[in-house]
């Protein structure tokens, strides 16, 4: 008996074969995918601590991103602080008064063209031009007193976001009044956040959460969860608000209040908020937190809202894309709470991000 050679067959083994070797490699990256460990790294820059949580394949790569971002934090405060005598801020300030345009840096520009946005947006109620009232309170702190009305009266001279020109063409800027100080202490961390989180993505870090002194950014959630946890702390023991836990991604949040940084005077707590209305420091002792897309906008915003009160601040995060705000004020041992729009939407605690996929 003769067999014959039969190549259907062999044509329906090497299919049946050659699908299950493609079904094996379509599984392996979800085999041999290594898990991803959360490191966490902290370092001091821009007066306060930064903080740096990611989740990476192995502590090498985490090391290197950390490091790489910090670095960029660094850079940024030789660019935007007020306490380096030689940083690209103070050296601009110091040709104020002179009609000369100075060219700036494209981070310098960047920041600088947010702040007077933002300025325009509340009529002053963001400022980067107090630094004259900023060096005032800080040697109240120091001395324990009030600066003078003639002090003040002679620091507004210098203060006024009006005073801020951007040539846009040029990219230079010009300070129009002498003795003009410009301060990002109400901007420059929420955008060094950004940045930082900017540099963790370069190097493929998509699961992180960086926090200057408060003001935080994420992205994407930690595996196997829905968000990053960021809870609302209670700021004293007559607060009765309720405690809040916010579940984000694609997100910053920032609060600004007087729990830490104050001054006592005469029976009045005076916040180191300053109104650059007045000159003086915010006395409603209330607690703003912000929620936003980025880290510049909740950092400006939180400044802005806590000097244009619940009402009109909450009008302003309704009308900014993707904020949320709530906003806290203790009086006569009595605590009351007001919540924006979006703010309202939260549910058991949780605020889901407005960030399409």
């Amino acid at each position: 008996m003769q067999f014959r050679k039969y190549s259907g067959g062999k044509m329906y083994w090497r299919s049946l074969v050659g699908f299950w070797v493609l079904s094996w490699f379509l599984c392996l990256p979800a085999w041999g995918q290594k898990q991803l460990a959360r490191f966490e790294y902290s370092q001091r820059h821009m007066g306060t601590l930064f903080r740096v949580v990611l989740y990476a394949p192995d502590s090498s790569r985490a090391g290197q991103a950390a490091r790489a971002a910090f670095k960029r934090v660094a850079d940024l405060n030789h660019i935007l602080s007020d306490y380096e005598k030689d940083s690209e801020l103070n050296q601009l300030c110091r040709m104020a008064g002179t009609g000369q345009w100075v060219p700036g840096s494209k981070d310098l520009w960047y920041v600088l063209k947010k702040s007077v946005a933002a300025s325009e947006r509340t009529k002053g109620a963001f400022d980067i031009t107090v630094g004259p009232y900023v060096q005032l309170w800080r040697r109240a702190r120091r001395q324990g007193t009030l600066p003078t009305p003639e002090a003040l009266a002679q620091a507004s001279q210098a203060v006024g976001y009006q005073h801020l020109k951007l040539n846009k063409k040029g990219k230079t800027v010009q300070l129009a009044v002498p003795y003009m100080q410009l301060d990002m202490g109400a901007i420059g961390k929420g955008y060094a956040v950004d940045e930082a989180l900017k540099i963790l993505k370069k190097y493929g870090i998509k699961a992180a959460l960086v926090d200057g002194g408060g003001n935080i950014v994420v992205n994407r959630p930690p595996p196997g969860t829905k968000g990053w946890e960021i809870n609302l702390g209670i700021s004293s023991p007559t607060d009765t608000t309720r405690q809040l836990q916010l579940l984000l991604k694609h997100q910053a949040v920032a609060t600004s209040g007087d729990l830490y940084q104050y001054l006592d005077l005469n029976g009045v707590r005076y916040s180191h908020i300053l109104n650059p209305y007045t000159g003086l420091g915010l006395t409603d002792q209330s607690r703003v937190t912000i929620i936003a897309r980025n880290g510049l906008t909740a950092d400006w915003l939180s400044t802005a809202v806590s000097v244009l009160g619940p009402q009109q601040g909450l009008t302003l995060a309704d009308k900014t894309p993707g904020a949320a705000v709530s906003f806290i004020r203790q009086q006569n041992h009595q605590t009351q709470q007001w919540l924006s729009r979006r703010f309202k939407k939260l549910t058991s605690g949780i605020l889901k991000s407005e960030k399409t996929k």
